[in-house]
């Protein structure tokens, strides 16, 4: 494995994006909108964001029912395999552009990805560099099937299939590693992410009226808090007249567990600056990145920090 970039300050922009509806175009094209708004900052004075972020399943209505008329063909697993003058997915030929248009790294929140060799459909997230190149593919590896009786109950792998592989990218400032909404139950990912390297975790999510104000802030905290790093979930807007009420509330936790930063529900843009002596410092302080005794319970990352 490579080794990962230096730590460098950097400004992050969340887009709680909302007005998510049955027209993809124009759900694409309000997200390009709100891309540029993005990358113009807050007004402050500093640098504009470097990297910008969407939420899952952005570009679509969010739901089982709806994943497989939604769902775009990207053609590969391997970014570099991509090209994207050719690619059939209008989402990542969009993304693409206003990255290189807005100058910015881009996380491209999550589409329905239909795959052309068996035609399973994916959660996928897409991540592109300030020249538009896609550097980074994440399928969303755990699926979302809940049953919390009298409240909610949601079956993702009633059209989804899981994704197999641990993704991450290196920008001039950070090594970012990434997941989807639910991937954040399962502290190995971030887990195995932080030893690989990352100071950031990136996942787009969209927690529901139930789940969100139980456990959102709790499973960011957590995971940033076990790893000592920065992490971070951007959701969409609440939408009740919406089939599935997101819970919003995008946000940025620091190495301590401290959040930076939280939208409310509706749709806006969270700027938060990340200075990475907050991660040297809890990992100085309370020095637990030397402390695991591996001699009594397995690494499960297989390796490294």
């Amino acid at each position: 494995m490579s080794t990962a970039p230096s730590f460098k300050p950097f400004k992050l922009a969340l887009i709680q994006l909302g007005n998510i509806g049955p027209d993809k175009s124009a759900n694409l094209k309000h997200a390009r909108e709100m891309i540029l708004k993005a990358a113009e900052g807050d007004g402050s004075t500093g640098p504009r964001p470097s990297l910008v972020v969407l939420p899952e399943c952005f570009n679509s209505p969010y739901g089982h029912a709806h994943f497989p008329n939604y769902a775009e063909i990207i053609g590969s697993t391997k970014a570099e395999d991509i090209d994207i003058q050719t690619c059939q997915s209008e989402s990542v030929k969009m993304l693409s552009s206003i990255a290189k248009e807005a100058n910015v790294w881009l996380v491209g929140g999550s589409i329905p990805e239909r795959d052309a060799s068996d035609q399973r459909l994916y959660n996928t997230c897409t991540v592109y560099s300030p020249t538009g190149a896609l550097v980074a593919i994440h399928r969303k590896i755990h699926l979302f099937d809940i049953d919390i009786p009298g409240k909610i109950t949601f079956k993702e792998s009633d059209s989804l299939t899981g994704g197999s592989s641990l993704n991450f990218f290196d920008t001039e400032f950070a090594r970012i590693g990434l997941g989807i909404c639910y991937d954040v139950r399962f502290p190995e990912l971030a887990m195995i992410s932080a030893r690989r390297g990352c100071h950031v975790l990136i996942y787009p999510g969209a927690f529901n009226l139930t789940t969100g104000p139980l456990h959102w802030s709790l499973l960011q905290r957590a995971r940033a808090l076990d790893n000592q790093v920065f992490f971070s979930m951007c959701s969409p807007a609440r939408d009740m007249s919406a089939g599935y009420h997101a819970w919003g509330h995008s946000m940025v936790v620091d190495p301590f567990g401290k959040i930076l930063a939280e939208a409310e529900e509706g749709e806006s843009i969270v700027h938060v600056s990340i200075d990475p002596t907050v991660l040297y410092d809890a990992r100085a302080s309370i020095p637990v990145t030397t402390q695991r005794r591996f001699d009594v319970y397995p690494d499960v990352s297989g390796g490294g920090q």
